[in-house]
């Protein structure tokens, strides 16, 4: 059944008592408790499918199991309210009543609220209640699954000293904890559960591991970066494999410049990733950085189109300029670096036409360079540059340091940023 018809006066006791609930009165609660006799119940079953300012919903005092032919009834209980919305007095209340700490109609317990929404003082009653801290939610997910902000730490410390197993996997994706901090950039949390003998190479079911995750955030500005990259180089501190690849056949790298992230790339690069190798769709990390440029700029993608460069990444193609023009020309420091690999470069006619002319008034002078290239030679400082750096190819960032350059120089061989092409 769907819900239980009451009296009148049970209803009025019920909406009390599910408002009272809700604003965390633990003393009225109490009261309802006493006087309601039956009516009313620690573990009664609300039904909030279609709640109007909390007040329109079924009740079910007697907490009969309830069956439905749709998933339109969305259940919960005094407890999960508790819990999640940071109730403690309510909490212990409920549970000296009798509630049932495991008690999950609505397919989530109070103690994946509690975690869901960083309460730890319910947590820490819960678990005292004797809460199962590796109860699975109806989505297949553990508690230490829902510890997904940085306010979850402490949840997700008291649930391992509980006995919560930290390598839990989740039932349709086979995230581990780890897996779900990584991806919600969580430091103290990646650092918690490695400490509790985290394996940090674990697979999800799309094949991607912890560092995958963190390399790949869902949506990441550029004020994250930083965080991410933090997650990423604990991880790989810590023995994750670099050269992992997922069902994809793509790596760290390649997730890392898809999410247009330069520290991250940067210290990829120096642990060796390989930097052309190709995934299952033919793409390269370069590949992978050019197609985002244009929505990433805040990022800064010229950093790691740099990078790649600067380990060997393959040039583009000479032919294809003409289209990487096109839809980089909002990065002018992205089509710098890329044209200062060439010694010599075919410019046409077309890349003036390629280029917004709003892009043009922007950078003027640089791109007036750019188009000089079809009718002038380069210097001779750059095709310098260029017979140095082909010269070192495959060696240049453990080579270049070791020759007693003056800064300014190694900067330029470096492709440093000077804002016209000579």
């Amino acid at each position: 059944m769907s819900g239980v018809i009451v009296t009148r006066k049970a209803e009025g006791s019920a909406l009390d008592f599910w408002l009272c609930l809700l604003s965390g009165q633990a003393e009225t609660v109490a009261e309802l408790l006493e006087q309601s006799g039956d009516l009313i119940h620690p573990n009664s079953v609300f039904d909030t499918s279609d709640v109007d300012e909390w007040r329109n919903y079924r009740y079910n005092p007697t907490a009969l199991r309830i069956w439905s032919l749709t998933y339109e009834e969305e259940f919960t209980c005094p407890l999960y309210v508790s819990a999640s919305r940071g109730h403690t007095e309510c909490l212990q209340l409920l549970l000296r009543k009798g509630a049932h700490v495991d008690f999950a109609p609505g397919g989530e317990s109070a103690l994946h609220g509690a975690c869901e929404n960083g309460h730890n003082e319910c947590v820490r009653l819960l678990l005292r209640y004797g809460a199962n801290p590796n109860l699975q939610s109806q989505d297949g997910l553990h508690p230490l699954h829902y510890c997904k902000t940085p306010e979850s730490y402490h949840c997700a410390k008291l649930l391992l000293q509980y006995g919560a197993h930290v390598n839990s996997r989740s039932e349709d994706e086979e995230l581990t904890p780890l897996h779900m901090a990584a991806r919600h950039a969580l430091l103290d949390h990646v650092d918690l559960y490695l400490r509790h003998g985290a394996a940090v190479d674990k697979r999800d079911v799309q094949g991607e591991t912890p560092l995958s995750a963190a390399c790949s955030p869902p949506q990441s500005g550029a004020g994250q970066l930083d965080s991410y990259y933090k997650v990423c180089q604990r991880l790989v501190e810590s023995g994750a494999d670099i050269h992992t690849r997922d069902n994809d056949q793509q790596s760290p790298l390649h997730l890392a410049c898809k999410s247009a992230n330069p520290q991250t790339v940067q210290l990829l690069l120096e642990r060796g990733a390989e930097v052309n190798a190709m995934s299952y769709s033919g793409n390269t990390a370069m590949q992978n950085i050019l197609q985002v440029t244009a929505y990433k700029l805040d990022n800064q993608p010229e950093l790691i189109v740099r990078a790649l460069l600067n380990h060997g990444a393959i040039r583009v193609w000479p032919g294809a300029l003409s289209k990487v023009l096109r839809f980089c020309c909002s990065s002018p420091r992205t089509v710098e670096v890329l044209l200062n690999t060439y010694s010599k470069v075919r410019g046409s006619e077309d890349w003036a036409e390629v280029v917004p002319e709003e892009e043009q008034q922007k950078h003027p002078h640089f791109f007036q360079s750019v188009f000089s290239l079809s009718s002038s030679p380069r210097s001779l400082q750059h095709l310098c540059r260029c017979a140095l750096r082909s010269h070192l190819e495959g060696r240049l960032p453990e080579t270049l340091p070791q020759i007693p350059l003056p800064a300014p120089l190694l900067q330029f061989v470096l492709l440093g940023f000077e804002g016209v092409l000579y």
